[in-house]
């Protein structure tokens, strides 16, 4: 359980979501960021099961409780936190500014990391291929140019974007992957000093302090 002082526990939201999802980090920083208060559980009968399905119909993680209200997919979620709990604002005040940063992060949600998660299955030590590795670490470079060349449209903002959210999450998982697999990425210059910025954030900084120790955790016992 997670709570802030002045927070009332009536204000508690609950989240399914399981500790290594990279994804369900991504809304930890956002509730992080909002100092809003929550419990975690995890899918009751385990992630994709026809358990949670009967709570959950699509299976996704994370997933919401807000009352009355149940709500998956990240990107929803942030959408509606955002909405209900507008300070600090996650999105520019004027209708282009927050087209950018939708843009942004869809960019992330079907580009980068689904680069990324094609390596999942292949990480076990005796399902490794290394042609694989070859063609993701390519394809993860190529993303992260298109990355830096797509951040010069966002407008220059102080504060973290809901789309910063989960571009911290995922450079973690490449980072740690890295070493491991033997990948090959090439970082563009300035979007190294944007991650830099992002994780200066004491809700980012946080979540990844956590997020790490338990990535590697998960990483060894593979």
């Amino acid at each position: 359980m997670h709570r802030y002082p002045g927070v009332p526990p009536f204000f508690m939201l609950t989240v399914y979501t399981l500790p290594i999802s990279l994804y369900c980090a991504k809304l930890r920083i956002l509730l992080r960021h909002k100092k809003l208060a929550w419990q975690e559980q995890l899918p009751p009968g385990g992630y994709g099961s026809d358990e949670y399905k009967g709570i959950v119909a699509s299976g996704n993680l994370p997933a919401l409780v807000d009352g009355d209200l149940l709500l998956a997919d990240s990107e929803a979620i942030a959408e509606y936190l955002n909405e209900k709990y507008p300070d600090p604002a996650m999105l520019p005040d004027d209708i282009i500014g927050r087209a950018k940063v939708r843009e942004l992060g869809r960019f992330h949600d079907t580009r980068l990391e689904p680069a990324l998660r094609k390596l999942f299955p292949h990480l076990p030590t005796d399902k490794r291929d290394p042609d694989l590795t070859a063609t993701q670490s390519v394809e993860i470079s190529t993303r992260l140019k298109q990355l830096e060349t797509l951040l010069k449209d966002v407008p220059a903002s102080n504060e973290l974007m809901l789309a910063d959210c989960g571009f911290a999450i995922t450079f973690v998982w490449i980072d740690a992957l890295t070493p491991v697999l033997g990948l090959d990425i090439a970082w563009p210059q300035n979007l190294i000093a944007w991650r830099q910025k992002i994780e200066s954030f004491p809700a980012v900084a946080d979540e990844l302090a956590d997020y790490r120790s338990k990535l590697t955790e998960w990483l060894n016992g593979l």
